[in-house]
């Protein structure tokens, strides 16, 4: 019986963890949510259909640029199409932390890839260093995993909720750079990862490539520029390795 309540105990404080460690990127995401909520009815779409987009699609990034497409009357291949291209990083983080969660029934681990959102995978990525105030003990990490993906969910959804009612209260509301929360969001994860030569490479060139390929339509910009920082940091990383191989050798 000890046991059992030595377990739950456990799941608890998982899950308790991933709901704070989830509060610094709500906040950042807030405005975002907000924002799509005043945007989404002035680009075509219904009450309804907004907040079905964030209930069920539940990706941010994504959800602005189908607006963008809808906005143009862009055909609904070119929607799809644009839309898997963007969302290509998520197979990414999804190759990443299968070796974690394969163990787990089929049933959750749909539920989790639903919710694997930048901000859940960078939130994951820090549950599982060496260094994580919970330790090395991994068995319930898919409780702070559930707990970070369930509050930005709530969050997201009740943003988009609270800004189709302010958009029909405040006028303009788009036009407040609200947009700005979310790229300091994402600045805010990927810093914490800067600790190596490696990591900074990487960092750098996608930040170049980026700027130097914005020109590309449908955000394949995006997906170049990770391609090399990718290929950046793990060229880095590399040579380091062969450097101390070397030196061993002397």
């Amino acid at each position: 019986m000890e046991n059992i309540i030595n377990h739950q105990q456990l799941k608890k404080a998982e899950m308790k963890a991933g709901c704070k460690a989830a509060i610094p990127l709500i906040i950042g995401g807030i405005p975002f949510g907000i924002l799509f909520g005043t945007l989404a009815p002035t680009s075509g779409l219904s009450v309804w259909a907004t907040m079905a987009m964030s209930l069920f699609v539940f990706a941010g990034s994504a959800q602005f640029i189908v607006l963008a497409l809808i906005a143009v009357q862009a055909p609904l291949e070119i929607i799809l199409l644009t839309t898997f291209v963007v969302n290509l990083r998520h197979l990414l983080y999804a190759t990443a932390l299968v070796p974690r969660v394969a163990h787990l029934p089929i049933a959750l681990r749909a539920f989790l890839a639903f919710g694997l959102t930048d901000e859940t995978f960078a939130n994951m990525s820090q549950r599982y260093q060496p260094d994580s105030p919970l330790g090395n003990d991994h068995r319930y990490a898919h409780f702070f995993y559930i707990g970070s993906l369930l509050s930005f969910y709530i969050a997201w959804s009740s943003a988009t909720a609270l800004g189709l009612v302010l958009g029909n209260i405040i006028p303009d509301m788009t036009s407040w750079g609200l947009e700005f929360a979310m790229s300091v969001t994402f600045i805010g994860m990927v810093v914490p990862y800067i600790n190596s030569k490696a990591m900074l490479s990487a960092t750098c060139s996608a930040a170049i490539a980026s700027l130097s390929f914005s020109y590309l339509p449908n955000k394949l910009g995006l997906i170049i520029s990770a391609l090399i920082g990718v290929a950046a940091g793990l060229s880095v990383m590399r040579m380091q390795k062969m450097s101390i191989n070397k030196e061993k050798k002397i």
